[in-house]
Formats: structure tokens, C-alpha cells, sequence
């Protein structure tokens, strides 16, 4: 899981890329929490790339209210997260998604190699398929 811990949005630069990933899959995960502005700036700053100073003169607002604004989202959608855990379930879920279908791939290959079973060929396509629908 990516952690984001002791990270202040004040300090933040643009080459902390793993904070701005972390707080956009926050965002996708939890984004209708946060009010409607919140959501907006949160979604400008962290998806679309603006600095604070563009958002502010968008929005014909201070820098320093769009600051604030993230602040308070940043802290209710990692609130949210410590509480849920909802994204490090998925996470969590895609990791184990992704080592199964590696295990598809080599009963594939053996059965290709070796087994030559038309039967292993279906149901390692089978099992593909459902590992297939569980992801989002």
C-alpha cells in the first residue's frame, strides 16, 4: 500500500509523485465525501495538475483559501481511508488478482509444454475469465 503519513500538503513538491497517486485514488475512492469545492480543487490540484495559484485565479479566490480548502479534504479523505481501509483492501485485492492470473499463465504453459489436456486449456481460460470480472 502506498502510505502518505506525515506528508504536509504545505511541503509538498510536484516530484512527490507517490503522494499525489495516494491522494488521487483517495480522491476516486471517497471524493463524494468532501464538499463540492473541496472535491473541485482536490480533483484540479492532484488529477489535472494546477498549481494553487491557478485554482485561486479561476476561481477568483486567494491562494491561500485553496490551500486551506485542500488541506481540510486532504485530511478528511486520509481520515476516511484510516477508518475503512477500503483502499488498501483494493489494493490489496489487485496485488492477489495479479499473482493469480501469473499462476493461469504457467498452468497454461505447462499444459502446453507438456500436458496437452484441452480440458486444463478450458478451465485455465475459464479461470481467467473470473479473475477477469473481479476487477474494477
Amino acid at each position: 500500500m502506498l502510505a502518505c503519513k506525515g506528508i504536509s500538503l504545505y511541503r509538498w513538491e510536484a516530484a512527490d509523485t507517490e503522494k499525489a497517486v495516494y491522494l488521487s485514488l483517495l480522491l476516486d475512492f471517497y471524493g463524494q465525501l468532501l464538499t463540492e469545492k473541496q472535491r473541485e480543487y482536490a480533483d484540479l490540484y492532484y488529477n489535472e495538475n494546477l498549481s494553487l495559484s491557478e485554482i485561486a485565479e479561476n476561481d477568483g479566490i486567494s491562494r491561500q483559501a485553496v490551500r486551506d480548502s485542500l488541506l481540510r479534504a486532504e485530511a478528511a479523505l486520509v481520515s476516511t481511508e484510516e477508518k475503512t481501509g477500503l483502499l488498501a483492501r483494493y489494493t490489496e485485492l489487485q496485488k492477489q488478482i495479479g499473482e493469480a492470473e501469473a499462476l493461469v499463465g504457467q498452468i497454461a504453459a505447462l499444459n502446453a509444454e507438456s500436458l496437452h489436456r484441452p480440458e486444463l486449456l478450458t478451465l485455465s481460460a475459464r479461470l481467467q475469465q473470473k479473475l477477469d470480472d473481479m476487477k474494477l
